[in-house]
């Protein structure tokens, strides 16, 4: 349920669906409520009359006669008879509920005084709220007096209502779920488009059309790709010709240093060149990102993670590499390679081992490398994505880079889409877990460029 409410339209589809069914039962009520009225109201008046035509039948006919012609009126609910005398007392069980029909016997029959007419329980005790007792006197001091068993009809049925104001809720509904779609379209073209735009070299313009919030929105996206696009395009310029005004004198001092006579003083320049040339690579590296013109293509990641494994072992390191095969991605091989390169030489480096697993999962294709060594504290696992930040005290080259290997794997990886984790294992050692999106798998929302 609750992947299922991640997204804004079914968001607003819940809350659409919710709105309109308390609405709907809310108007189903009121609608029972005022028929239940209705009907009642057209019970009382149907009995009403029909008592006061049974009342005037028995007067226009002479004494010895009455009786029979109330007894020939009679019938369903309504049973009448005449006497001398009233068979009905005021009050009773239920009593209350039978005064709207007294109401309406004098608002039907204004010559007949208060004391005329007396609605209540039979005069003999009998007691059932579900019937009453009705008296008329007639003009020669007799009665006409009425039981009724039930003085309104049921009813009617309101399985019709019912239907067609859920049929018009459902078609609600289904119009508020094809507006919402057609307005949140917009919102899933950003998204491709930023991801196109950090995986792909080309511009990726988004249509300026629909609402005005839109188009706003899509003019502002279409605008800020034009101004990263030529931040880019600057950088990489800058960075060319910091690259090429850099190395041009290392290079002229290193031309210098094949004329100097081999020692101890001629090594220590060497490596100090290329210390230098190795910072200047990386930094360089980190600095130019992910962007560059390497082609995105299909990958088979389990085997350049086996690859990178091979190598390091036959490099002297102490590796175990293990997973299923093939694990396509999609994304670029030399950035994908130089990320899982840093981490796996980091593990070497600082933990002494590396074992590499790799597995899909879901959509997701996951690399592990766990090592044995100390791990990192908990306050500084975010740093240690962070560019120069080196963990390891030291600045010696043996005991530490220059703090750009995870920052770099990080660049790579949310590049592609994908993210990197760090966490201490229990039985010691760091392990660094790295997620992309499988081929075919929907990519998920790309970082921040």
């Amino acid at each position: 349920m609750r992947r299922w409410l991640d997204t804004l339209t079914n968001r607003t589809i819940l809350l659409l669906l919710i709105g309109i069914g308390l609405v709907h039962l809310a108007s189903l009520y009121a609608y029972q409520v005022a028929l239940d009225h209705e009907a009642s109201a057209a019970g009382e008046a149907r009995l009403a009359d029909r008592m006061l035509t049974i009342k005037r039948a028995v007067m226009s006919v002479r004494p010895e006669e009455r009786e029979p012609v109330a007894h020939e009126l009679s019938g369903g609910a309504v049973e009448a008879h005449w006497s001398r005398t009233e068979h009905a007392a005021p009050g009773g069980a239920g009593s209350a509920d039978w005064e709207p029909l007294k109401r309406k016997l004098h608002e039907m029959a204004p010559e007949l005084a208060e004391g005329q007419v007396i609605v209540g329980s039979s005069r003999r005790g009998e007691s059932d709220p579900h019937l009453a007792f009705v008296s008329m006197q007639l003009p020669d001091s007799s009665w006409v007096n009425v039981s009724v068993f039930s003085r309104l009809n049921p009813p009617a049925s309101s399985h019709g209502a019912i239907l067609s104001t859920s049929l018009m809720a459902l078609g609600v509904v289904g119009l508020s779920i094809l507006i919402m779609r057609w307005i949140t379209r917009p919102l899933s073209a950003f998204a491709d488009a930023a991801q196109r735009l950090y995986s792909g070299a080309e511009h990726v313009p988004v249509r300026e059309d629909g609402p005005r919030e839109v188009r706003e929105l899509a003019s502002a996206f279409n605008g800020m790709q034009d101004r990263i696009r030529r931040l880019i395009d600057d950088r990489t310029q800058a960075l060319a010709a910091v690259s090429h005004d850099l190395k041009t004198p290392l290079t002229r001092l290193r031309l210098k240093t094949e004329g100097m006579a081999d020692g101890a003083e001629a090594a220590g320049i060497r490596s100090d060149l290329d210390e230098m040339e190795e910072m200047l690579d990386q930094t360089l590296t980190y600095l130019r990102g992910d962007r560059n013109d390497e082609a995105v293509r299909r990958i088979d990641l389990a085997a350049l993670i086996q690859t990178l494994a091979d190598e390091a072992a036959d490099a002297g390191g102490q590796v175990t590499a293990a997973g299923a095969s093939p694990l396509i991605v999609e994304g670029r091989m030399l950035a994908l390679r130089r990320a899982v390169s840093n981490v796996l030489q980091n593990a070497l480096k600082y933990g002494g081992r590396a074992d590499v697993a790799w597995s899909r999962e879901g959509d997701a294709g996951v690399i592990r490398i766990c090592d044995a060594g100390p791990g990192i504290a908990p306050e500084d696992i975010d740093r240690a994505f962070q560019p120069f930040v080196r963990l390891e005290g030291s600045r010696n080259r043996e005991t530490g880079g220059f703090g750009l290997g995870l920052a770099i794997a990080r660049s790579v990886i949310l590049g592609h889409g994908g993210d990197i984790t760090l966490a201490n294992r229990a039985e010691g050692g760091l392990c660094v877990r790295m997620t992309l999106p499988a081929a075919g798998a929907p990519p998920p929302s790309p970082e921040t460029l």
